[in-house]
């Protein structure tokens, strides 16, 4: 994974770079929540789709994500195998490299698969389950 600097022209497809831009408010603890009801990857063993709602949370300190950017980002994971709990730690794992934050959580909601409905968190810094 790369980051970009903000501006550095059009992307039109998926792509796995994050852009950021400075905290307006680096002084300050603030939460940003960002929903994604359209996150679509595939099962890795039946290569059918799996589909989820991706919750982020996060306080940030010198950076924040851009929107697009994530957008983008997200949408890269549209045609790749991925199990669920490797996916949404992949997420996290990736957005606290690119902008460092203070705290972050993301949560993956997935749909109801074969009668079961999956929810997985993780936490930056480990918060442990809970």
């Amino acid at each position: 994974m790369s980051q970009a600097p903000l501006g550095a022209g059009p992307r039109r497809g998926p792509s796995r770079e994050l852009d950021t831009f400075p905290n307006p408010y680096p002084d300050r603890d603030y939460e940003i929540v960002l929903t994604c009801p359209e996150f679509t990857c595939l099962c890795p063993v039946t290569g059918q789709p799996d589909f989820a709602t991706f919750t982020i949370r996060y306080v940030p300190d010198a950076t924040c994500v851009e929107l697009k950017s994530l957008k983008l980002y997200l949408w890269s994971y549209r045609n790749e195998g991925a199990f669920h709990e490797k996916v949404t730690n992949q997420v996290l794992d990736d957005l606290v490299a690119a902008v460092a934050p203070r705290r972050m959580e993301v949560v993956a909601d997935f749909n109801v698969r074969g009668g079961i409905h999956t929810v997985v968190t993780a936490r930056y810094p480990d918060g442990g389950a809970g």
